[in-house]
């Protein structure tokens, strides 16, 4: 009897022990799947925020090069010019490439390096007959109207949700006209306080709520983008 009292409350700390340990396991696991979604989140917001001032550069490198080079090109001053465009655009594909790596999705690592082929080519006309930097020049063109769209509802997105969060702690500050209790009065002839606060802070946990997908969306646009023109 006694054995058999013994056995079973020694069966029963186990249970507990191994029902404890697999407790802490899955908090654990739980926590550190919530420290990639949001490590992975501020990495995708990153890549987006930043690029807008690179989309600017190369954008405005790629027009101002190419159209140099065509008004240019009767008196063949033009055909360096190109070439150099082409370059300075394989220069911000380059920066792309190493962006959508960090990213953690498919690589598209440095062009390799020439290995022996048959003669082809060098010098400008080498640059000019090569398919890889007109890519590299589309996707400078064509990634900007993109990355402008992105950057702005990314931002507006995230801190825009902030910032209607917050919005009880920061409302007093805003300019009225004498009776007028915020945008709800505007809108539906609401002119409560409260409620304005109220809507307010729904539109701020709506688009929190929302962002991570957002921030996705927008960030698979991109790199898609890129991984389709910036090829190795």
């Amino acid at each position: 009897m006694d054995t058999t009292t013994s056995n079973t409350a020694v069966d029963a700390t186990a249970n507990r022990t191994a029902n404890g340990t697999a407790a802490n396991d899955a908090a654990a696991n739980d926590a550190t799947t919530a420290r990639a979604s949001a490590a992975g989140f501020g990495n995708a917001l990153s890549y987006l925020l930043s690029g807008l001032p690179l989309g600017i550069a190369a954008f405005t490198c790629a027009v101002t090069g190419f159209a140099l080079a065509l008004g240019t090109l009767v008196i063949w001053i033009g055909l360096p010019i190109l070439t150099g465009t082409l370059l300075l655009s394989g220069f911000f594909a380059n920066l792309e490439r190493r962006r959508v790596a960090v990213l953690g999705g498919p690589r598209h690592p440095q062009p390799p390096p020439p290995t022996r082929t048959p003669p082809r080519p060098t010098g400008v006309l080498g640059a000019l007959n090569d398919p890889r930097p007109w890519l590299d020049l589309a996707h400078a063109l064509l990634s900007f109207p993109l990355r402008v769209v992105s950057f702005c509802v990314a931002l507006t997105w995230t801190v825009g949700g902030v910032g209607e969060l917050l919005y009880v702690t920061w409302s007093w500050s805003l300019p009225r006209d004498e009776g007028e209790t915020g945008l709800l009065d505007l809108m539906i002839d609401v002119s409560s306080r409260g409620a304005d606060i109220a809507f307010h802070t729904a539109v701020g946990v709506v688009l929190l709520a929302t962002a991570l997908p957002v921030v996705r969306a927008l960030t698979a646009a991109q790199t898609g983008l890129a991984r389709a023109l910036l090829r190795p």
